[in-house]
């Protein structure tokens, strides 16, 4: 996309738009699967479906990391929530659940959670005409300033919590295993 992007000038219309650009046209596009694959997973019957569209969601996420030249965030997405998240959502299921395709572990979306989506929605529109009209400009940050106060003195809590979310984990699979004394 990039290359295609760079072989055209600024001013080429594209679409019959001359604003338009090839990198906002794929932004659009990455954003309409992202909707779309995000309301899939709410919407599908079957729990392991909803799992593999959760896992496209989390790709199509990444190449929007990507597209705005955020590499090592488009990384981490697919390592961590792609892979890793979608492995382990996968993993918990099939060990708690025996038949993980059959109608015993059907999911599916009631009338509240759509009355809720509605209402949310309804409020987001109202809210689009409080966006400020002119670009504000992002604060900046020093990596290294970041990584010294999250590893520095904090590091022992962080590998504390991790401790305490891995033992949950343990936790919540030995509760819902079947069979169980």
């Amino acid at each position: 996309m990039r290359d295609l992007h760079q072989c055209l000038s600024e001013g080429v219309p594209v679409l019959g738009d001359s604003h338009v650009s090839l990198t906002e046209l794929a932004f659009f596009a990455l954003a309409v699967i992202a909707v779309a694959t995000g309301l899939l997973a709410l919407l599908v019957r079957e729990l392991v479906h909803t799992i593999l569209w959760i896992g496209i969601f989390f790709v199509d996420l990444s190449a929007i990391y990507f597209l705005l030249e955020a590499p090592f965030l488009g990384v981490l997405q697919l390592g961590v929530y792609a892979g890793a998240v979608t492995i382990l959502l996968l993993f918990g299921i099939m060990v708690t659940r025996k038949r993980i395709f059959s109608r015993d572990a059907a999911t599916g979306v009631g009338a509240l959670p759509i009355a809720l989506a509605v209402v949310t929605f309804v409020f987001l529109i109202g809210a689009l005409g409080q966006l400020p009209g002119a670009a504000v400009p992002a604060a900046s940050y020093s990596v290294a300033s970041l990584s010294t106060l999250l590893f520095n003195a904090e590091a022992p809590y962080l590998l504390l919590l991790g401790l305490v979310m891995l033992s949950a984990l343990a936790g919540a699979i030995y509760l819902v295993r079947e069979g169980r004394e």
